[in-house]
């Protein structure tokens, strides 16, 4: 296969990074072996995504319903993002990865604020690819997180659209993402950047996330490339969605045979 940029490939692609847990039963592992594999797996994804012109990696790490996993599983989590941190930054940074945490901050435990927040300090200049990281994030979490910065500054209701409501969410500034991909099987979005994802594309995968390699990545985007973006409008041979009728045509629309009479 000759893997290269795709053309008319997505700029963003979102993931959704399921199936650690059944990764590791399959093999008769503990969960958490799982997701050991599947952080493993994040470099050579990161590095395709790059090779294919992708220029923003979105991963859901760890929702803002994880937490409700056993304490040592939780445990377990947060000792892997600690340990990614302290083991890839240097790597990341020296390969041009602007890193971005969206999600909560806060119920991280301090020291790993730290490192968080240290991690993107570093990289913030850096332009080959952004890899947004979701820990401790939710799409409904999102939404009202952000309704509740706009009534803090007391934004006049009359003066809140779409435009407000997305320079309030985590991913301000950057687009929507274009593709998501979710491996694992599961046919649901789980909450995931349910504001962003009003016009995404899908690509679900029953491959678990230890498992997702390249040539499947390669396969999505191909997928993508090929599928038909409307965002509601339609296509030039129903002719344009913008197109504006004659007079005639327009007051044949607007009075019916009744009227006339």
């Amino acid at each position: 296969m000759a893997e290269t940029k795709i053309e008319n490939g997505p700029r963003h692609v979102a993931m959704i990074m399921d199936g650690n847990g059944r990764w590791a039963k399959a093999r008769g592992l503990p969960r958490l072996a799982g997701h050991r594999a599947g952080t493993e797996n994040l470099r050579p994804i990161l590095e395709a995504s790059v090779e294919f012109g992708i220029e923003i990696l979105t991963i859901w790490a760890f929702s803002t319903e994880n937490w409700t996993r056993p304490k040592r599983e939780v445990r377990g989590l947060l000792r892997i993002l600690e340990r990614m941190i302290r083991r890839e930054l240097k790597e990341l940074h020296k390969q041009g990865v602007q890193l971005r945490h969206i999600g909560r901050l806060e119920r991280l435990p301090p020291r790993l604020q730290k490192e968080v927040l240290d991690a993107i300090e570093l990289t913030k200049n850096n332009d080959r690819i952004v890899l947004n990281v979701a820990f401790d994030y939710g799409g409904r979490d999102e939404i009202v997180h952000a309704v509740r910065e706009i009534i803090r500054k007391g934004i006049p209701a009359e003066e809140v659209d779409e435009e407000l409501l997305s320079a309030h969410m985590y991913t301000a500034g950057q687009p929507d993402p274009d593709l998501i991909i979710r491996t694992g099987g599961e046919l649901r979005t789980s909450g995931f950047m349910l504001w962003q994802s009003a016009y995404s594309e899908y690509y679900i995968t029953p491959t678990f996330w230890p498992d997702f390699g390249r040539e499947e990545l390669y396969e999505a985007l191909v997928a993508y490339s090929q599928r038909d973006r409307r965002f509601g409008g339609i296509k030039d041979d129903y002719g344009s969605p913008y197109e504006v009728p004659d007079e005639e045509e327009e007051d044949d629309f607007l009075f019916d045979e009744e009227d006339e009479e």
